[in-house]
């Protein structure tokens, strides 16, 4: 179960005034519905880094969410025996491209 903004304040302030452990606190709070698991990242996160909010750059990398940004480029080329080439390559853009043809 995911840890809500307002529990993730009431854990940091039971961990730090009173030094709650993740046990202690699913003991004194069992109609939160969390798990040792959830409680027990957070507290590490707690005391790696101060916070509870999520650093930046921590969550997936962009190149892992979509690749539906590839389209193909055509390119007219000129070669040195005065005839031109078609030469087709695919670019990845940093946004979505929207064709209309007439």
């Amino acid at each position: 179960m995911k840890i809500s903004q307002e529990h993730g304040i009431l854990i940091k302030n039971l961990y730090l005034l009173k030094q709650c452990g993740a046990r202690r606190l699913l003991h004194e709070l069992p109609d939160k519905g969390w798990k040792l698991e959830s409680i027990d990242s957070l507290l590490k996160s707690i005391c790696k880094t101060g916070t509870i909010i999520r650093q930046p750059r921590s969550g997936r990398p962009r190149s892992a969410r979509s690749s539906d940004r590839r389209t193909l480029c055509s390119v007219k080329r000129t070669n040195q025996k005065g005839t031109d080439q078609l030469v087709r390559f695919r670019v990845k853009l940093p946004f979505s491209v929207h064709v209309y043809t007439r």
